[in-house]
């Protein structure tokens, strides 16, 4: 067994699509192009819209935040919650107040 830190601190600071307050902490990868990182935004931090290169699956952990698709509509999300965005779809994701999630970005994933 190996124990994983998905803590902020050790992440690095998202830069690209005029992000702000936004970290992640790549978790791993695997074969056919898999990846899981932990996210952290900051109090109105966001990840500003990009094409997704893979499906993503945004898993939050703690606080809340929100998920946007092509029409930049804002949907809430919280623990308990994910939101799921399809490769190649333009979409955002940020939180007013903070929020922790897990984002699994695989080539192709199917509904539950």
């Amino acid at each position: 067994m190996q124990i994983i830190e998905t803590g902020r601190p050790g992440a690095e600071k998202i830069e690209r699509f005029e992000s702000r307050g936004a970290w992640s902490r790549k978790l791993g990868a695997g074969s056919g192009e898999s990846h899981v990182y932990a996210i952290h935004f900051d109090a109105a931090g966001e990840i500003g819209p990009h094409e997704a290169g893979f499906d993503q699956l945004l898993v939050v952990m703690e606080g809340s935040g929100w998920g946007a698709g092509p029409d930049g509509k804002r949907l809430p999300i919280r623990p308990g919650q994910a939101a799921l965005f399809r490769r190649g779809e333009l979409h955002s994701k940020g939180s007013e107040a903070g929020m922790t999630a897990i984002m699994v970005q695989i080539h192709s994933l199917s509904d539950g």
